[in-house]
Order: C-alpha cells, then structure tokens, then sequence
C-alpha cells in the first residue's frame, strides 16, 4: 500500500496548479463583465454572462493542466520506484530492417488493403518487428515518463495520454513503443502507451475508437488503463488512493470556484466523487 508521500505527492501537484488557476482567474486575469459586454455587445445581449465566465475560467483552466498527467506520474514513480523523469531523451540503435518493418505495420493499421484494414495485436507485431536486422541506425525517442527502478532494477518507459486520444496522437506513441522496444542493445526493459484512467469502467468496457485502430485496447499488453497503470507506477492501492484524492481535492474547489469566481452559492445536488 503506497505510503502517505505518495498521497502528499498526488495532493501537492494538483493544489498548486488548482491554485495557480484559481488565482489568475480571480486576481491577474478576471471575468471583467463590462469589457465582454463592449467587445461582444450581440452575445452579451442573448446570452447569460454566466455562460461565458464558464468559458473564461475553462480556456484558463485546460491550458496549465495540459501536462498534469505526467507531473502526477513523476511524483509517484519518484517516491515509489527512486527515479522517474518526465520528457528523457532516449538514444540507442536500430536495425534498418526493424525500422522499415515498423513502417510497415503502421501503414498496414493505418490504410486499408484488399482485406480490409489490419486489427491490430501487439504481441504478434512486436516479434514480426524484432526479427528485423540490417545496419545500425542512430536513433532517439523523447519519453513522455521514464522510470529507472530501484524495486525492480528495471526500466519502463511510458507514453502517457489523456483517455480519450485522437488518431494522430496514438500513432506516434505507438511508433516510439516500438522504437524504444527495437533498439540494440536494449534500452528499456518495457515501454507502455498508458491512459491515466477509463471513461468506460473496465479496461474490457473500453470503447474510444480512434485508439483502437492501433492498439488492441482490451488485450494489448503494452496497454495500461487506469489502475493497472498507477498501481506499476506506485505501487498496489496507488490508483484507489488517486481517486481519493482527487474526489476530496474536487469537494474543496468545486465550492470556492461557485463562491468565489461564479459568486453563487453550490447547489445541493452537486455531483462530488466524479472520478472512480
């Protein structure tokens, strides 16, 4: 069971970014209604000003939490494994034949042949892929978390994305699996495309389809949903203990944002625990 620095970790890096927005949409940056109602006379006449002092605190809330997941992942994996890096530089070398069979699987999910485009499956393309040789090619891949653990004397690199991915973003991170996977001689021991929680339950529930064109989402084994992405990175209970800590965080801001940015007070059937 992670201890309580895993669970100080969690709460310090989302307070401060909480309050950091907080702070520019109440102080440095604020809702001014008579400048919205000069800039924008004709919306301001239809529609409630309420509406765009949401869309005024949401375009300054999104934007800093961009890299949160990544934050939140290296504070865990820092207290649980001793060493996690956010954005490391990863070189190594590559076999011409591996990177042109890399290519080809991705061309195969990607495009439609005579049969119908290719379902992905992970195990079966890795080993197609490092059956490759061929000449030696200097090759690097900037990992959005690396791991280099003194429990498991392993390292795991990890592509972390909000869990919802579009196309194009699941595509490179696959590419860059594969390539972390094929350098020679090894430079990680796993590489994962990780998604830091599930909309839909169960990782067997989990039904977005833009990453389902390259990953087996369900099955694949270099997939991590959730808790089974926490969990490795901080250890067993670390994903209910995330949870937790976000739902209380949620109580405690959710309430300030009604009093104090949207000076009204919360309504008594607020939704609390939203993440599960």
């Amino acid at each position: 069971m992670p201890d309580s620095r895993v669970k100080d970790s969690i709460n310090s890096v989302i307070t401060d970014l909480m309050d950091k927005v907080m702070d520019r949409v109440l102080n440095t940056d604020p809702f001014i209604k008579e400048e919205h109602h000069s800039k924008k006379p004709l919306y301001a006449a239809l529609v409630p000003d309420e509406i765009f002092k949401g869309s005024h605190f949401e375009r300054r809330f999104v934007t800093p939490f961009g890299g949160v997941w990544e934050k939140l992942a290296e504070v865990v994996a820092s207290e649980y494994h001793g060493n996690c890096e956010t954005g490391e530089h990863i070189t190594g070398e590559i076999g011409t034949e591996r990177l042109r069979r890399i290519q080809e699987v991705l061309n195969k999910l990607e495009h439609k042949g005579k049969k119908g485009r290719q379902l992905p499956d992970w195990s079966e393309e890795l080993k197609y892929v490092l059956g490759g040789k061929g000449e030696l090619i200097p090759t690097t891949v900037v990992c959005d978390v690396s791991i280099k653990s003194t429990v498991t004397n392993k390292k795991y690199a990890f592509e972390i994305k909000a869990p919802l991915p579009n196309s194009d973003q699941t595509k490179v991170s696959k590419e860059k699996i594969f390539k972390l996977l094929a350098m020679q001689p090894p430079k990680v021991d796993y590489a994962f495309f990780a998604l830091p929680y599930n909309p839909y339950g169960k990782k067997e529930d989990y039904n977005w389809a833009f990453p389902k064109r390259w990953f087996d989402m369900n099955n694949d084994e270099c997939v991590l949903i959730g808790e089974e992405f926490w969990d490795l990175i901080g250890g067993n209970g670390t994903y209910k203990l995330f949870i937790q800590e976000v739902n209380s965080l949620g109580k405690e801001y959710k309430d300030r944002i009604y009093r104090e940015f949207l000076g009204i007070e919360p309504p008594r059937d607020i939704e609390e625990d939203v993440l599960y």
